[in-house]
């Protein structure tokens, strides 16, 4: 994969009037400046340089039709070789559970792209140098409305004492890319076995053979796996595959992280007397507001919702309407936590399904599974959901 190198912020002085300042330069604070920006309102985003760390990202984001478009729009989508159209999908149980999707069965271009991490981050950085009404800063700025981009530890909404309900998995997710023998002919494959849940997604464009890996596991075996021999960890995720894409290579680092689901408490509100003028508002978007177990791939896409969703109000909202009037806030955070609560609940109780061990369950659940790909209405109901059409 060729080498992506972000382009350096563009530093402003803060000097100007803006109408929204984003904090946070993630996929989705950078997405939702650049719209705004595009809408002509005055924005200012914030981006607090990381400590730079060995290696590169090899997660990658499984993302619908609708994040597509809504990439698109900002001229932001990766070539065709850092976002792998998936012309078909794979689920399978601990027994003889079976699901398939396909993209020809649904007359759809791709059910989802797969796309790599650091090239996508690099086009909305390199957007955002070229965006005359979008200024990049690395100190806050004072505006009528706040959007928190932080991400899911944001101390900002801390600050703010706003708390989140969070639910922690069993699991931690390990991520790697993967050499295979055989070609990933397009295909997300996904096994559910024991407990622990593995994808593996194409990379590489539509002749690849690299795949990218998301194991959820129990924490010791997570561990373990992470720390293990490459030529170890490489037949340990054949051989949990079920030996699909024949002998395979590590060829990334590995990566890993706990897992839990978010939900924070308020969404948005006035900043306190004390610290700003009573008519400056906050709001919280992406990971700030909520999170969801990486096992439908849906977490990128509900931020980038969340993006277009507020991007929308603001642009519709009556003339005589503040950026940071309430009822336009409420009214977004009540589309959208609606949205992320059904997807987290449906996540949620996937995950606790196929972790019980009981063997009436086992069968249950592969019969239900059986049951799912004959009903070929609720699967093309469902696919379409998931795609965001």
């Amino acid at each position: 994969m060729r080498a992506y190198k972000s382009p350096a912020p563009k530093m402003q002085a803060m000097t100007s009037s803006y109408d929204i300042c984003i904090r946070g330069g993630g996929i989705v604070g950078h997405t939702l400046a650049l719209l705004l920006a595009r809408d002509r309102w005055r924005v200012a985003l914030v981006i607090n340089t990381p400590a730079t760390t060995a290696g590169k990202d090899v997660r990658a984001y499984a993302l619908n039709a609708k994040s597509k478009h809504l990439l698109e729009s900002v001229k932001c989508w990766p070539d065709a070789l850092h976002a792998t159209a998936v012309q078909r999908m794979d689920v399978f149980g601990d027994r003889e559970g079976r699901v398939q999707f396909s993209a020809a069965n649904l007359a759809v271009d791709a059910l989802t792209w797969i796309v790599d991490v650091e090239p996508l981050e690099a086009l909305l950085s390199q957007a955002a140098r070229y965006q005359p009404s979008l200024d990049v800063m690395s100190d806050a700025v004072d505006a009528p409305l706040t959007v928190i981009c932080e991400g899911k530890d944001s101390p900002l909404r801390q600050s703010l004492g706003v708390s989140a309900q969070t639910s922690p998995y069993p699991q931690r997710a390990v991520a790697a890319r993967l050499r295979a023998q055989q070609g990933h002919g397009q295909v997300a494959r996904q096994w559910f076995h024991e407990g622990d849940i593995l994808a593996l997604l194409p990379t590489e464009g539509a002749l690849g053979h690299e795949v990218a890996l998301v194991w959820s596991l129990p924490e010791q075996r997570a561990h373990d796996l992470q720390h293990a021999d490459a030529d170890v960890f490489a037949q340990a995720v054949a051989s949990a595959c079920a030996h699909a894409l024949g002998p395979m290579t590590l060829t990334s680092e590995r990566q890993s992280w706990a897992l839990q689901s978010t939900m924070a408490e308020r969404w948005f509100g006035r900043w306190p007397q004390s610290g700003s003028s009573s008519d400056r508002a906050w709001v919280l978007a992406g990971d700030a507001a909520h999170t969801v177990h990486p096992l439908a791939g849906q977490g990128l896409n509900l931020g980038l919702a969340d993006a277009l969703e507020l991007t929308d109000l603001l642009r519709n909202k009556a003339p005589w309407r503040s950026v940071a009037d309430l009822q336009l806030l409420r009214r977004y955070e009540r589309s959208r936590r609606t949205q992320a609560t059904a997807t987290d609940l449906t996540l949620n109780g996937l995950q606790k399904l196929f972790a019980q061990e009981h063997p009436a369950l086992q069968r249950l659940r592969n019969l239900g599974m059986q049951g799912f790909e004959r009903m070929n209405g609720l699967k093309t109901w469902v696919a379409r959901q998931a795609m965001g059409i």
